[in-house]
């Protein structure tokens, strides 16, 4: 049950790959194909901030698996809000049983840090776990040479071996590296897979390495057509405990997570859906059911469209 929970969160994590398109768009039914249509811009989506639009991205990831013909529900939304300078992103990812049946995870994340032209990068990250046990609370500052992190209650060790500063300033915190992964642009002919993902969550350094595996139709919600399907396995760098590393599945995986991507015409590869089968766990799907960019409304801007109209 505990390995269930630990799978849709990393799973809803692995999710956030998919925030990025160009333009501002809705999700929503338009005949056969559901296909976010762009409007007002085109172009890389980073490129389009850079130069003085700011957009505000929502996300939401829904899941459903069943443990002895009872299902357990979760859900991630995420909040992006990109500037020309800095981002920040609000996450929650809760997983419920039924009747206290099964393990309740509740995490809510923040991050925020310095906006490129070609990517996002870490600056601030803080972790909150309301599981009812240790409940978790993880921040950490991430700079040109050096990083910091508390942990309170602090962690029993930072692994065998742990993560070096080094090591640690080559990578973004989960939510921020996942996000960028997804608004990077891809050179033309590339692997619509990329990767590999750099992660460090203040204690955990992980890589995760995508496979293409050709294309499958989907239908979700947000998106419909051939989608990319990429096979996920993780690299553990460091912060784990001795041996551990030699697993290279996700927590709770036995064989490789699947993630279908909806190629975009501006090229961008959003997720909407990822799956995994497991004689452990059984079988846990996770569908994209929001994908909205809108304009984001600046303080700055709001009061020059007040000072205008008055």
């Amino acid at each position: 049950m505990m390995k269930r929970s630990i799978f849709l969160a990393s799973a809803a994590t692995l999710a956030l790959t998919g925030l990025a398109m160009a333009g501002w768009a809705t999700a929503g039914q338009a005949g056969a194909d559901k296909s976010p249509a762009p409007k007002n811009a085109s172009g890389a989506i980073l490129t389009n901030v850079k130069a003085g639009t700011p957009t505000r991205m929502e996300y939401e990831l829904q899941a459903k698996a069943y443990i002895f013909f009872i299902p357990a529900t979760g859900r991630a939304t995420f909040t992006t809000d990109l500037q020309p300078d800095t981002y920040t992103i609000d996450s929650r990812v809760k997983v419920t049983g039924i009747a206290d049946w099964f393990v309740n995870y509740d995490m809510n994340i923040h991050a925020e840090g310095e906006t490129r032209n070609n990517e996002l990068k870490t600056r601030t990250y803080v972790s909150q776990n309301k599981d009812g046990k240790k409940n978790r609370k993880v921040e950490m500052e991430i700079t040109d040479t050096d990083f910091t992190m508390n942990a309170n209650p602090v962690f029993g060790n930072l692994g065998d071996p742990a993560a070096t500063t080094e090591q640690v300033l080559k990578t973004n915190d989960p939510i921020t590296a996942l996000i960028t992964f997804a608004l990077e642009p891809r050179a033309p002919g590339a692997d619509p897979c990329g990767g590999p993902i750099r992660i460090f969550d203040g204690r955990q350094l992980t890589y995760l390495h995508l496979k293409n595996a050709g294309t499958k139709r989907v239908d979700t919600p947000v998106w419909t057509g051939e989608a990319i399907e990429c096979h996920v396995t993780m690299d553990k760098i460091a912060g784990y405990k001795k041996g551990e590393a030699d697993n290279d599945n996700l927590t709770g995986i036995d064989g490789p997570l699947r993630m279908w991507l909806a190629p975009l015409d501006n090229g961008a590869s959003v997720p909407i859906k990822i799956a995994a089968d497991s004689k452990k766990i059984g079988d846990v799907t996770l569908t994209a059911k929001k994908l909205r960019f809108e304009p984001l409304v600046t303080t700055e801007a709001a009061a020059g469209q007040e000072m205008a109209e008055n």
